[in-house]
């Protein structure tokens, strides 16, 4: 039977040993490599209907998968004004005057990307946005996707009028005479303004989607773990599957709450398996803490502020009666946990659910941002994959701690930021990846900030060096350990026979290209199941 694929002319990386393969060909047949050898060889095996392409020298490695991002989410939350790049209020100011210029009377305003420093010293809040919003119902998610900012005509049509209690570690922030300030703390909060926003259409919202699946593929992604099931995404995924839109493999983890209740976590483990061929339920995503920039992370001493005391879960309890329903049921966690205290639950909470069932059940924590040394060994024995996304370290924090991130911290638990080298070197499985769109998707940029620990424009000097990873280390973060954590390491990863045609080809090699330079190294092909995916020039 001919071959779906021939790849000629190429190198061949396995990054399972970082060594260049004695072959020059790769063929593939229903999904999976079925050959690697010589050019002459690999020649018999294509017929009338397969793909060949010759590369010319390029580099053919395993499919690189993002470890964690939210693709219809994410989707949904750009379409607004990109506040990423402003740098300061009157950097934001300007946008945003910008954007209300274009809007119709009484329409909303979305935004996103805006980041605390920009505030500098002062505290977040839509009274330093100045005159321009006045009027104007806005909703400004910040960065990191925990808080938002709305305009006093939001809160006004929100009914949101003062302080209120909630189920999770949620919070209108208020000032001294108990009027919001506009900054609202965490999804419970957020989504009492999100309520009563404009949403857009489920087209839209699938058109969008399709938009950025393709650019991550023409990135040279081939797979991504999913951190959220929200909305209708699960409805989108079937959507663009059956018009062979669904150029990523994807792995999809819905969300448990703490208000979630024994029959919601039950019908989270009746959803595992479910899906289509690219992708399917494998998971569960549940938050220990928030973030440390908007003061609701979970952290042994509070911050500088005396925030960052407590636990998004308002008994902790529950949370660890949760993981071990599931780990009994055999179902994989992935725990957001930012803060030394959230992390070490978890990891108390994981030890208990092995102890009491024990079984092969890959947990994970997710961004584990400060951290000391004893709670770093105990990621090795207890087999809990840490999930990290090094260029949070390098565009939101800086090596001289004068950022928000770092100030609230304090020099001791700064100093010990996003600790990937010593995680690594404990005997965990580092998995890498984006967050998108807290931080950019392109998996290149990722695995170049998880070595040079710089800003994507390379205009700070690096946060942590010590912490950054080596060449192979950044290419198994995307490759190995992702199929390791899904616990699909016999299938995908590897460059071999039998395992997965999900392959990412490059101008260069990635362990050989500086890591200032890797970033802009040219996607060839993207290649998902033998079908490619995305052609660059070359391919």
């Amino acid at each position: 039977m001919p071959a779906d694929l021939v790849l000629l002319s190429a190198r061949l990386l396995d990054p399972g040993t970082g060594e260049l393969l004695p072959h020059t060909a790769l063929a593939a047949r229903d999904g999976r490599i079925v050959f690697l050898g010589d050019d002459r060889d690999a020649r018999t095996l294509a017929g009338p209907g397969s793909t060949v392409v010759d590369l010319r020298g390029a580099v053919v490695t395993a499919g690189l998968t993002d470890g964690h991002l939210h693709p219809v989410s994410g989707a949904e939350r750009t379409m607004g004004v990109d506040l990423s790049g402003c740098r300061d209020l009157d950097a934001v100011r300007t946008a945003l005057a910008a954007a209300v210029r274009q809007l119709r009377p009484g329409a909303w305003l979305r935004g996103w990307g805006l980041d605390p420093n920009a505030f500098g010293a002062a505290p977040v809040g839509s009274a330093a946005l100045g005159p321009v919003l006045d009027g104007v119902p806005a909703l400004i998610d910040l960065f990191d996707a925990h808080s938002a900012l709305a305009s006093e005509r939001a809160l006004q049509r929100a009914g949101v009028d003062g302080p209120r209690r909630f189920e999770q570690g949620s919070e209108i922030v208020c000032d001294a005479d108990g009027r919001p300030t506009g900054l609202l703390l965490e999804d419970a909060a957020c989504e009492l303004v999100e309520a009563v926003a404009p949403r857009p259409t489920e087209a839209e919202v699938l058109a969008r989607t399709a938009e950025v699946l393709r650019a991550m593929a023409a990135s040279g992604l081939t797979g991504g773990h999913a951190m959220d099931a929200n909305g209708d995404s699960l409805a989108v995924y079937t959507a663009l599957e059956a018009e062979n839109a669904l150029p990523l493999r994807l792995r999809i983890a819905p969300w448990c709450r703490p208000e979630t209740d024994d029959d919601g976590v039950a019908e989270l483990i009746r959803l595992q398996g479910t899906g289509g061929a690219l992708w399917r339920v494998a998971g569960v995503k549940l938050f220990m803490d928030g973030t440390i920039d908007n003061g609701t992370a979970w952290l042994e001493t509070p911050d500088c502020h005396g925030d960052c005391a407590h636990a998004y879960w308002p008994d902790p309890q529950r949370y660890t009666d949760v993981i071990a329903a599931l780990h009994r049921a055999g179902v994989p966690t992935a725990t957001h946990a930012i803060g030394d205290a959230a992390v070490r639950h978890v990891l108390d909470s994981v030890e208990k659910a092995q102890a009491e069932s024990p079984g092969v059940v890959r947990h994970r924590v997710e961004h584990i941002e400060t951290v000391p040394d004893d709670t770093v060994r105990r990621f090795g024995p207890l087999g809990v994959a840490a999930s990290m996304q090094p260029t949070h370290c390098c565009e939101f924090t800086r090596a001289d701690h004068t950022d928000n991130w770092s100030r609230r911290l304090g020099e001791e638990r700064a100093g010990r930021a996003f600790r990937c080298r010593d995680l690594w070197e404990a005997g965990a499985r580092v998995v890498l990846g984006s967050d998108w769109p807290i931080a950019p998707y392109p998996p290149l940029t990722v695995m170049a900030g998880a070595r040079h620990r710089r800003p994507a424009d390379l205009s700070l000097p690096p946060h942590g060096p010590g912490q950054a990873l080596t060449a192979l280390q950044a290419l198994q973060g995307m490759t190995v350990h992702p199929a390791w954590a899904a616990g699909e390491e016999d299938r995908a990863g590897r460059l071999a026979v039998g395992h997965r045609a999900d392959l990412t080809v490059l101008a260069d090699d990635p362990l050989t290209v500086p890591d200032t330079d890797l970033a802009e190294l040219p996607v060839v092909l993207t290649v998902v199941g033998g079908r490619v995916t995305y052609r660059g020039a070359g391919g």
